[in-house]
């Protein structure tokens, strides 16, 4: 009788503590528009791997990749519902966050990965805080590399530029706003669309990441390359509340970490995948446009014009001048 009660014991123990253990696994689900064999796509798998690794196993990860769970606005409206747990925006999806991160992308301002990680670093507090306030944490920041201009003739000068129809998404509204308001000719082109408007001149130029047209083979029609770096490209990895409280508070520390990291990774591996997807851009026909430094100047004084039409109506009027206070005691320390 004594051996019977003391096997029920151990099955009812048994019976309560598996499920417990069942239930301390959180599975998280990640949105990402980048193809898996990207720098990006490779950096979230081992990020996965680490979570599940540095938490015992408690915090799975799968990953969506390359647009498989929606677009950037399908990823949003997921997060929400929490159908997703995590997201990978461009500043264009985390614009329909909080429109103050879109500022960064303001052309011509900041002028290179040295200023970019100045603005970011002062910055990213703000920035985290007003995410945390429309209830999503900020995981990871990375820079993307940077939008230069693509183009069937060559570009110098803004008078060149003017000349030219120049293709634009149009999920980029402001963006598009922008460059309108600086008196370009803006034509709304779907990226699926844009080889079909380059082939029929429908547009004559774009502005992308030379990632994106090396992938795209647009260089092939859009054969020259200004050497102008328009505006950074910045990503987030954000996640929402609901599932950030959902990971035991122990882990969270691990797992800021290895963000950390992953920042760091992404912006050694994008800036290596950049200046390849020129170098091979070249060997197949693309030209480089070297801009001289009078050339650079007309460029910043022109934008320096458009300040009234920008900063406020598109572009975060607060935050622009933060960015400039920024730029400004960095470029004093050059």
């Amino acid at each position: 009788m004594k051996t019977r009660h003391l096997f029920l014991i151990v099955i009812l123990l048994a019976v309560a503590v598996f499920p417990l253990s069942a239930q301390r696994k959180v599975t998280l689900k990640l949105a990402s528009l980048v193809p898996e064999n990207t720098p990006w796509g490779q950096a979230l798998n081992k990020m996965a791997v680490d979570w599940s690794r540095a938490t015992n196993g408690e915090v799975e990860l799968i990953i969506y990749h390359g647009g498989t769970a929606g677009d950037e606005a399908e990823s949003l409206r997921k997060l929400n519902m929490n159908q997703i747990q995590i997201a990978l925006f461009s500043s264009m999806g985390l614009n329909q966050i909080i429109p103050e991160v879109f500022t960064l992308s303001y052309p011509l301002l900041i002028r290179s990965n040295e200023e970019f990680e100045a603005v970011l670093t002062k910055l990213r507090p703000e920035l985290d805080r007003k995410i945390q306030e429309k209830n999503y944490v900020t995981l990871a920041w990375a820079k993307a590399g940077w939008l230069k201009l693509f183009s069937k003739s060559a570009v110098f000068t803004p008078t060149d530029m003017r000349r030219l129809k120049l293709g634009s998404n149009p999920d980029e509204l402001e963006m598009m706003q922008a460059f309108r308001a600086m008196g370009f000719q803006m034509i709304p082109v779907s990226i699926n669309d844009t080889l079909v408007a380059l082939n029929s001149n429908m547009i004559e130029a774009i502005y992308m990441s030379p990632i994106a047209v090396a992938a795209g083979q647009w260089f092939g029609i859009a054969s020259h390359m200004s050497t102008l770096d328009i505006s950074p490209f910045v990503g987030a990895l954000v996640m929402n509340q609901v599932a950030w409280r959902r990971i035991p508070d122990k882990h969270k520390p691990a797992i800021q970490a290895i963000c950390k990291q992953l920042e760091r990774d992404i912006d050694n591996s994008i800036a290596s995948l950049e200046a390849t997807a020129i170098s091979t851009m070249v060997r197949y026909g693309l030209t480089i446009n070297q801009l001289s430094d009078q050339q650079n100047k007309e460029w910043i004084d022109y934008m320096a014009a458009q300040e009234s039409k920008l900063a406020g109506p598109i572009f975060n009027e607060d935050i622009y001048r933060k960015i400039v206070n920024v730029l400004t005691d960095y470029r004093k320390g050059q």
